[in-house]
C-alpha cells in the first residue's frame, strides 16, 4: 500500500477534526478555543495541498474532501458564531429577533458553501483568488466574539452589539466571499523582493497590527487585505 498517497487525505480529516472540536466550543460559549481550533484546521488545511503536491498525489477525492473539511471550519462554525452573536444581541422579549432573526446568521455558512463549490470548478484561482478565501472569512467572522471579550471599549461593543451592524457583517460576507474581486494569494513563488511587495507589505503591517492591538487586528487585517488587492487591482489596470 502506497502510504504517502493517504497523508494529504488524513491531514484534511484533521482540518474536519478541528471544526468538528470547534462547533463544541462555540456551543460552550467558549470562543476563544474555537478560534484557536479553527486556526489549526487552517494550518492543516494548508499542508494538506502542500503534501500532495510534495508527493505528488493530488486526486478528484482529495479535493472534494478539502472542500468538505473547510465547509464545516470554515463554512459551518462562522455561521454558527454568527448565530450566536444575533441571539446574544436580540432582545428576550422580541419573539422574532430572539427566536427567528439569528438564524440569519447561517447565511455566512450558505455563502461559504456556494464558494467552495464553485472554486473547484473554477480554473482561474491558481495563482490569486476571486472572492475572499473561506478560512480568511472565518478568521474575520471568529474574530468578532473576541473583540467584544477583551475590548474595554463601549462604543465597540454597541456596534457588535446591534443585530442590524450584524446582519449587515453577515450580508458583506457572504457577498465577498463570492464577488468577483480578484486578491493576490500569500503564495511567494520567486524569492525576490520585487516580485513580492504586495504580500511583504501585507505581513508588515499584519505584525505590526497583531502587536498593537491583538485579537481587535484580526478583523481589521481581513479588511485590509481586501483593500489592498482592490488598490493593486486598480494600479494593474493603469
Amino acid at each position: 500500500m502506497n502510504i504517502k498517497k493517504h497523508i494529504p487525505n488524513l491531514i484534511t480529516l484533521i482540518n474536519l477534526f478541528c471544526g468538528c472540536v470547534a462547533v463544541v466550543f462555540v456551543s460552550q460559549a467558549d470562543y476563544l478555543m474555537a478560534f484557536y481550533m479553527v486556526c489549526l484546521g487552517i494550518f492543516f488545511d494548508f499542508f494538506d495541498g502542500f503534501f500532495a503536491r510534495l508527493f505528488k498525489v493530488s486526486s478528484p477525492l482529495g479535493l472534494q474532501l478539502d472542500s468538505l473539511a473547510d465547509m464545516v471550519t470554515s463554512g459551518v462554525v462562522p455561521g454558527y458564531i454568527m448565530y450566536t452573536m444575533f441571539l446574544k444581541s436580540a432582545n428576550p422579549n422580541d419573539l422574532m429577533a430572539s427566536s427567528i432573526i439569528p438564524f440569519l446568521g447561517f447565511i455566512v455558512t450558505l455563502g461559504s458553501c456556494y464558494r467552495l463549490a464553485n472554486f473547484n470548478i473554477d480554473t482561474r484561482q491558481t495563482d490569486s483568488f476571486i472572492g475572499l478565501p473561506t478560512p480568511a472569512n472565518a478568521l474575520f467572522i471568529l474574530s468578532l466574539p473576541l473583540v467584544l471579550q477583551f475590548s474595554d471599549s463601549l462604543v465597540i461593543f454597541e456596534i457588535l452589539s446591534n443585530h442590524w451592524v450584524l446582519l449587515g457583517i453577515t450580508l458583506c460576507s457572504a457577498y465577498i466571499l463570492n464577488a468577483e474581486i480578484p486578491l493576490f494569494a500569500l503564495k511567494i513563488k520567486k524569492f525576490t523582493v520585487k516580485d513580492n511587495v504586495l504580500q511583504i507589505v501585507f505581513l508588515l503591517v499584519s505584525l505590526l497590527l497583531l502587536i498593537t492591538l491583538q485579537y481587535i487586528a484580526i478583523p481589521l487585517i481581513i479588511i485590509f487585505y481586501v483593500l489592498l488587492s482592490v488598490v493593486n487591482n486598480i494600479f494593474l489596470k493603469k
